[in-house]
């Protein structure tokens, strides 16, 4: 598997991931944050899903000394998606999630989330190169879905909290990265100078 991500690089080396996941993360999705405001529960995912998925997800941004995927609730932003505006891809989740269960088992005995991290990272390899061995033979392309679920997690770590990611603002913490400012009339010139202090989304001045 890549790298795991730097998680202050992620807004500044955003080329590296492609346009289209910032394009995504930008896109209103009002029916996610509807359905995030409602409730915390699963909406798409089973329980078994739901720990692969998250498990998943804590590879791609690790939690070391600040939060990562799972404290920032990306598990349950991509609920969130695939039950409203990103429905169309929930049957690839459904079927992705079986199938690095199944390169798990293979592998190591095993389910995925039963894995020690360097066990997970493993399997993760596979899959984004393509040679999951395991991996069910008319699905999707491990890679496509790998591709898939790195970019969900990296916009449920750094979209608005409202769609059900990025819990307490930690994406945006941990990335130095203060709000939107159009709610206090946007940024003054002196502020995108860093000669002035701007109060963040969560109250802290910086």
């Amino acid at each position: 598997m890549t790298t795991p991500i730097s998680r202050r690089d992620l807004l500044a080396g955003s080329v590296a991931y492609g346009s289209s996941v910032w394009l995504l993360m930008i896109l209103p999705r009002p029916l996610a944050a509807r359905a995030a405001a409602t409730s915390p529960s699963p909406l798409v995912l089973r329980e078994g899903e739901w720990k692969t998925l998250e498990a998943i997800t804590a590879r791609i941004i690790p939690t070391d000394h600040e939060p990562g995927a799972v404290e920032a609730g990306c598990t349950n932003f991509i609920d969130k998606a695939l039950a409203h505006e990103d429905k169309a891809m929930a049957p690839l989740y459904r079927a992705g999630l079986a199938g690095v269960d199944a390169v798990a088992r293979k592998r190591f005995v095993k389910p995925f989330a039963a894995l020690s991290p360097e066990q997970q990272d493993e399997v993760l390899s596979a899959l984004e190169s393509g040679k999951a061995d395991g991996w069910p033979a008319h699905a999707v392309p491990s890679s496509a879905f790998f591709q898939a679920v790195r970019a969900h997690t990296i916009i449920g770590f750094l979209a608005d909290p409202k769609y059900g990611g990025n819990s307490a603002y930690a994406g945006w913490q941990v990335t130095a990265y203060p709000g939107s400012g159009h709610h206090l009339g946007g940024y003054s010139p002196d502020q995108m100078m860093a000669k002035a202090k701007i109060t963040t989304a969560w109250g802290k001045e910086v």
